[in-house]
């Protein structure tokens, strides 16, 4: 097998300054060459050389100083510093060495820097140094078809260059660009891979709860019909001992009701966990409303009290399981939201032809930046490994699904109201098993 080489990674930042560097020093050569072309142009003539030198020596570190401190972070005041420098330099050359034909290299070199991308006045300033440039020239005698010339040649030279930097720059945009796309994807896909996994571990923890309730019934059905049996046959004795009195009129009916009470919960765990057909079917919202107290009731504790205030309302249409569990979501909801306990209110009355439903809790409420983020998937404002931040979204969901709307009434220190309006008939033109795909940020106007 072929062995894979690694891939060093690229660093952006080391790029872009080895890259200033190339250029530094490609400038600083062709500086020295023109430079010396001009020397070997009025060789002889030492009292010019020796001032042109001095002035290239000090433009040069000039420049280098320039470029190393600030030309490098392209600041618009260096920029201009460095063409007034420039430009004043250039017409020093022409002065002293009578507009000699190396002197004139000096200005498309410099127009090759013009970048009205980084400072839009860049323009200007070249426009008025080839400006100044040839007409100090041609009022000192210069022929004028040598400036003209390399006016011409400079302007082209920027133009080109400033095409390349156009097309350059859209590149990088065009890649950037992708890459947020790519990006976006790749969470997308990140996020699509979650739910998948959260998916299949809330199936097989169904499935789980659907089998532990089924063993649970079974042993439970005993239990029962023996309990019954025992209390009809000790009701049928004439001569009861008076210590089974109590047994008969107390222990046993409390007993049996216990049994009902249990077996009540386990019917509803098994419902709850094997889901409802696709077909939607007549329900009671308050027996749903019960069901799921009595699923929910380990979990709320003893330090939360929860008051039911449920009014009579004709039956709904939809997928009763999938109400129930709306309750229990919003009621574990509520108690979380209570860790030192407080109260919960459910209650139901009718609005014309919707049924609503509002979980209230005396809680510590939400802000502003989380209740904008309740309904998304995954978002839990619980430690990491505590919450899969899937309850809330569950139940948009649903509630979507069933046509209806859940809005949030919250505030910090206030409490925290869920209020649900669910149509009595919903249309039939969304099918309700298509919960899942409705799992999506909610609107902001529900909230």
């Amino acid at each position: 097998m072929k062995q894979r080489q690694a891939v060093t990674p690229v660093d952006p930042e080391a790029d872009t300054t080895w890259v200033n560097i190339r250029l530094k020093r490609v400038t600083l050569v062709a500086c020295i060459l023109i430079h010396l072309l001009l020397v070997s142009s009025i060789w002889g003539q030492w009292t010019r050389i020796a001032m042109m030198t001095a002035v290239f020596i000090a433009v040069t570190a000039f420049n280098q100083v320039l470029a190393q401190r600030f030309f490098s972070q392209h600041t618009r005041t260096a920029e201009s510093l460095r063409f007034t420098v420039n430009m004043l330099a250039n017409v020093f050359y022409g002065l002293a060495s009578d507009w000699a034909l190396p002197m004139w290299l000096y200005l498309p070199l410099n127009a090759l820097w013009v970048d009205r991308f980084v400072d839009p006045r860049a323009r200007l300033r070249l426009g008025l140094m080839l400006a100044l440039v040839a007409g100090v020239a041609l009022v000192d005698g210069c022929p004028p078809l040598i400036p003209a010339c390399f006016v011409l040649v400079s302007l082209l030279t920027y133009l080109i260059s400033e095409g390349r930097v156009f097309l350059t720059h859209q590149a990088l945009r065009s890649l950037a660009q992708q890459h947020e796309e790519l990006a976006r994807a790749h969470e997308q896909l990140d996020l699509a891979h979650q739910r998948a996994r959260e998916q299949e571990r809330l199936t097989s923890l169904g499935m789980l709860a659907a089998g532990v309730a089924h063993e649970i019934n079974n042993p439970m059905s005993y239990v029962k019909s023996n309990v019954n049996s025992l209390l009809l046959d000790l009701r049928g004795c004439r001569e009861l001992p008076p210590v089974l009195h109590e047994y008969v009129e107390d222990v046993l009916p409390a007993t049996l009701d216990g049994i009902r009470r249990v077996t009540a919960i386990v019917a509803d765990l098994r419902r709850f966990a094997r889901g409802d057909p696709e077909a939607m079917v007549e329900y009671d919202l308050n027996q749903e409303v019960a069901v799921a107290l009595r699923i929910a009731r380990g979990q709320l504790g003893p330090q939360c009290d929860a008051v039911l205030e449920l009014k009579e309302i004709p039956h709904l249409l939809g997928h009763p399981g999938q109400i129930a569990q709306v309750v229990v979501n919003l009621l574990m909801n509520a108690a979380q939201a209570m860790p030192e306990g407080g109260r919960i209110a459910v209650s139901t009355w009718m609005e014309g032809e919707e049924a609503l439903l509002s979980v209230r809790d005396s809680g510590v409420g939400m802000s502003p930046e989380v209740r904008a983020k309740v309904f998304e998937p995954f978002f839990t404002t619980k430690p990491e490994g505590e919450g899969t931040g899937m309850g809330l979204a569950v139940v948009h969901g649903i509630v979507t699904a069933h046509r209806g709307v859940i809005t949030v009434d919250t505030a910090p220190g206030q409490g925290t109201t869920f209020t649900i309006r669910l149509p009595r008939i919903p249309p039939l033109e969304l099918g309700l098993s298509d919960t899942a795909s409705l799992l999506k940020k909610p609107p902001r106007d529900v909230l």
